[in-house]
């Protein structure tokens, strides 16, 4: 059965990502865990029970129920550093299927700035359970969030989408392979191990072949624990200094906020690499201004390895065709969700005039044969039932005007 958010609002996506978005605008709509804590609690308060928070270093996205996209775009503005001005000039609105295909092309990895980048189905799955934890998840979003697994699932299994590695983490490491020498003798600092981190160390050591990667959190646990499970080097917090003065390439994958190091932090004239890898940048540009040092943001990363993934494109076709798929199936549930109530009415409609009608008969035509009577309109009321049964599920078009006479005529209740 429908909710009344379902029924009286229509279902969107508004968002901006690295398309439009450069890396500086992207930092200003990004949304810290915190804040988007406070943004579900909000729409909660707001009884909006359809919202779902999308927040990575490529995108933010916010997915739910409203009567007016712009409600959407005034919570992200409003628990952000971004504008409505600003979103107007670098975001996407999506309404509808148009909203739930784009939601499954994010979890198949089609949308993403690393063509195939898998690592997005665990930050869908993290967003969701975040969103269900608030309590700002329905059936209608819990049903779309399972086929949009299901679509990236098939995609994983019968495509070249995703072969290979494909992440940021690993774009990271490519980037650092082509344009480091002498590798063997370089120190790499990974600086941050959350997710994107700790996937990036993992690279470093099965990538660069090399045993001279130390770690840095500030959670000392989290880096000892790690030096535990493989062959890195765990740094304790307070000696980062050291290690900065020591490490050739240095990796920033923090989720400070804000700039984090900067030029007052380098002290030696030694040439080293600093890699960004943070929304909202973790590292300030000043450094560019010191001798031998370069910083590397996201967006270069991405951008340098693009040649490796075009093979990938010669799949986007494929793809395409199971996102076609998978929003069908979606949309055949939903019609059905939609119309099972209204089906439900009309049966019981006309198996009430069904019941009328033979008692009539039955008192005009005593002597005729009321079980034939009752199996033959039985018959028939079973075969009208199907018929609009059938006309709801292939009709997407005319299926929710159809349901909504339906409703009128029968009587039919579809809110809970």
């Amino acid at each position: 059965m429908l909710h009344k958010t379902e029924e009286d609002t229509s279902f969107y996506c508004i968002g901006l990502n690295y398309k439009k978005a450069d890396v500086e605008t992207r930092s200003n709509f990004s949304l810290s865990a915190e804040n988007q804590e406070k943004l579900l609690q909000k729409a909660k308060d707001k009884n909006k029970d359809g919202v779902l928070i999308l927040s990575t270093c490529n995108r933010v996205e916010i997915i739910g129920f409203a009567k007016h996209p712009f409600q959407l775009i005034s919570l992200l503005c409003e628990f952000s550093h971004g504008t409505v001005d600003e979103f107007a000039k670098v975001s996407y609105v999506y309404k509808n299927s148009d909203a739930v295909a784009h939601f499954i092309k994010i979890a198949t990895g089609l949308d993403s700035q690393i063509l195939g980048d898998y690592e997005i189905v665990g930050q869908v799955k993290d967003a969701f359970q975040q969103a269900k934890n608030a309590g700002t998840i329905n059936a209608y979003m819990e049903r779309l969030y399972n086929v949009a697994l299901q679509a990236s699932k098939e995609v994983k299994n019968t495509t070249s989408l995703s072969s290979g590695t494909t992440s940021v983490s690993y774009a990271a490491i490519q980037y650092i392979k082509d344009s480091v020498k002498d590798l063997e003798n370089k120190n790499i600092l990974v600086y941050g191990l959350g997710s994107i981190g700790e996937s990036t160390v993992k690279s470093a050591i099965e990538y660069l072949k090399t045993n001279q990667v130390s770690v840095v959190n500030r959670t000392n646990e989290k880096a000892v624990k790690l030096e535990k499970e493989i062959a890195v080097k765990a740094v304790l917090h307070d000696n980062l200094q050291t290690d900065l003065d020591y490490s050739d390439v240095i990796i920033v994958a923090t989720d400070a906020g804000k700039s984090i190091l900067n030029a007052k932090h380098f002290t030696t004239d030694k040439k080293q690499i600093i890699i960004d890898l943070s929304i909202p940048a973790n590292v300030d540009t000043n450094i560019n201004d010191l001798n031998n040092k370069k910083v590397i943001n996201v967006d270069v990363i991405s951008a340098k390895t693009k040649e490796t993934f075009e093979n990938r494109k010669e799949q986007i076709p494929v793809v395409e065709q199971i996102i076609e798929k998978y929003k069908n199936e979606f949309y055949e549930w939903l019609i059905f969700r939609k119309s099972t109530p209204a089906i439900n009415a009309l049966k019981k409609s006309l198996e009430t005039l069904q019941k009328d009608t033979i008692k009539i008969h039955s008192k005009k035509h005593q002597n005729s044969n009321v079980e034939y009577v009752e199996e033959a309109t039985s018959f028939l009321v079973n075969k009208i039932v199907a018929k609009f049964a059938q006309h709801l599920r292939e009709d997407e078009v005319q299926a929710n005007k159809s349901i909504q006479v339906m409703k009128r005529v029968f009587k039919a209740t579809i809110i809970e």
